[in-house]
């Protein structure tokens, strides 16, 4: 009797398969709020799991919430929040009222959305222009989106930028990274199991040395290779 399979005991949702959301400090979301208000930056916290700091926030009726730290932004600073707000540093404004060139990030599609674009480390979206009722930024892909006039955005770049260039030095680094997202790694191949540990297991070398078609309809632990594949073998140069 082999032992089953990743995708099998992951199946079964144990506490080593789910994401440990109870590290995170917060969701990164604008408050359901109207009209003008001031906020002062309290703390600036790292989130277990993401790259980009979070700020947390309080307003002037009291309110504490938690967004994306920008590039420049310090504890103690305050920043304005609202509809016609100056496009200052770490501001909370409307889209539709920043120029043509500006530099912002978590923008939102929609308002209320509590931003959905430019939100990773070191990223930042680029105002366009105005068509109609929408704004047209240019997302961090090259891609340019339209949202909603009265969506919100952060002025400025979105701090943590090059925490990607670093590299991870050792084996740990890595294994700790996936870890607070509840990723399984090392990710070990089928092929270089034992026969009783893997359907792609055993063999002289590692390879499959045999079809790894399966059925879409196959038992979790036959499910493993090419899944309802249409065709196989090598392509017919024409």
């Amino acid at each position: 009797m082999g032992k089953s399979l990743l995708q099998q005991r992951a199946g079964r949702g144990n506490i080593n398969f789910r994401s440990p959301g109870w590290l995170r400090v917060g969701k990164a979301r604008y408050p359901n709020i109207t009209g003008y208000h001031v906020a002062k930056i309290i703390d600036i916290l790292h989130n277990p799991g993401m790259l980009a700091p979070l700020a947390k926030v309080k307003l002037d009726d009291g309110t504490v919430f938690y967004t994306q730290a920008v590039q420049g932004l310090i504890v103690g600073q305050k920043i304005e929040i609202g509809e016609n707000v100056s496009p200052s540093l770490g501001n909370i404004v409307t889209v539709g009222s920043l120029p043509e060139g500006a530099i912002v990030s978590n923008v939102e599609k929609y308002r209320g959305d509590g931003g959905k674009f430019a939100r990773t480390a070191g990223s930042y979206a680029v105002v366009m222009g105005v068509a109609g009722d929408k704004v047209l930024i240019k997302l961090p892909s090259g891609k340019i989106m339209s949202v909603s006039k009265n969506g919100r955005a952060t002025v400025g770049t979105v701090a943590g930028a090059g925490a990607l260039d670093k590299p991870a030095l050792k084996a740990g680094t890595s294994y700790w990274k996936y870890k607070v997202k509840a990723t399984k790694w090392p990710v070990v191949r089928g092929v270089a199991m034992n026969v009783v540990d893997h359907p792609h297991g055993g063999g002289l070398h590692a390879s499959v040395s045999r079809s790894s078609t399966v059925s879409r309809n196959a038992p979790p632990g036959r499910k493993v290779g090419h899944i309802a594949a249409r065709r196989t073998g090598r392509r017919e140069r024409k």
